[in-house]
């Protein structure tokens, strides 16, 4: 198996100096929507999130953290919109969060439903305390005049370049909406707009190689891929679902396999456009596997972040283990032969 000794043998590249297209990440290794909540947040509890483990990650040294997927307006969701919960109320919100996030099979189900405090609260509250941070702000609406106001908004907020870009998240199964009635409408009226380079998040879910071929028209500078996949668990006893959803977003190792699917049936199928994969991804050798299927920088999500919660008793540990691929990806300034890879 590979060890980060083998991915650290490419050179070092200098910080900031890693280009995805039009997107300028500090280095190929980016963390995944929602799982750090804002990138900082008003508790001393969970400061950066729903995930202990990032309490003892520098953040900033990551090529971009993607923040939780903002709205026009805040929006309660399944969940709340509150991230300044103190100790005394901790099992109040792991009760909370048994409704909308649960343990599944290798890896985690969510429906979350775009919790959030809006994109204006973000702009002002949140973003200016994580200028330290390479940031791509995830924007969610139900149309394109929404996801229109959400790019003119983050145009009158955050100069050009000061950000690695904003993530059009088209394709989340937790809200109840059929994202492939507004998507064309959406890269053509919202995509120009932007300052920034818009990254198009894909879902497996979704005709995602004809998204692609959409999203590379209309100017997008890269891709996402995947979001979570639909999925469903029951009490096999009362027949009730886990979630108050009912159906929810599948992530974690579970669907390591059919992200790795979906980035190189995307090469296969010829699409160019730079590819940000996750799904899964835990180790270097999780990395190695997305670069070779074609990914150009990957993301950690749920099965970095994420554990049982007594497993948050080794978060300092986890950490360790994150901060390892960290430096080992940090040094990977060239990509490996794909036309070697076997498919």
């Amino acid at each position: 198996m590979l060890r980060s000794r083998e991915l650290n043998s490419h050179p070092v590249q200098p910080a900031e100096s890693v280009r995805l297209g039009d997107i300028v990440l500090r280095n190929r290794l980016v963390t995944s929507s929602s799982l750090l909540g804002y990138g900082v947040a008003n508790s001393p509890l969970l400061p950066y999130g729903m995930s202990p483990v990032s309490l003892f990650v520098p953040l900033a040294e990551f090529g971009a953290v993607t923040t939780r997927t903002l709205t026009v307006e805040p929006r309660e969701g399944h969940f709340t919109t509150r991230d300044d919960w103190a100790l005394r109320e901790l099992p109040g919100l792991l009760e909370r969060y048994g409704t909308v996030l649960r343990g599944t099979d290798g890896g985690f189900i969510n429906a979350f439903g775009w919790c959030n405090i809006g994109i204006d609260a973000y702009l002002r509250d949140y973003y200016p305390r994580t200028r330290d941070q390479r940031t791509i702000i995830s924007l969610g609406g139900f149309s394109a005049e929404e996801f229109v106001t959400l790019v003119d908004r983050v145009n009158a907020a955050v100069p050009a370049g000061d950000i690695a870009a904003v993530e059009f998240n088209v394709s989340c199964h937790n809200v109840n909406f059929d994202f492939s009635t507004i998507l064309q409408d959406v890269l053509d009226e919202a995509a120009p707009r932007s300052n920034h380079p818009v990254i198009l998040k894909l879902s497996p879910d979704y005709d995602y190689l004809r998204n692609a071929e959409q999203a590379a028209k209309a100017g997008v500078s890269a891709l996402t891929a995947i979001n979570t996949v639909k999925a469903l668990r029951l009490d096999p006893r009362t027949g009730t679902p886990w979630l108050a959803n009912r159906y929810g977003g599948l992530s974690g190792r579970a669907i390591k396999p059919i992200g790795l699917r979906v980035v190189s049936e995307l090469r296969e199928a010829g699409v160019t456009l730079p590819i940000i994969a996750t799904g899964g991804i835990r180790t270097v050798d999780d990395c190695r596997e997305y670069f070779w299927a074609g990914a150009d920088a990957v993301s950690l999500g749920s099965a970095t972040w994420l554990a049982s919660y007594p497993g948050y008793a080794l978060a300092p540990l986890r950490a360790l283990r994150v901060r390892r691929v960290l430096r080992a990806v940090r040094r990977y300034s060239t990509l490996p032969n794909r036309n070697s890879a076997s498919h």
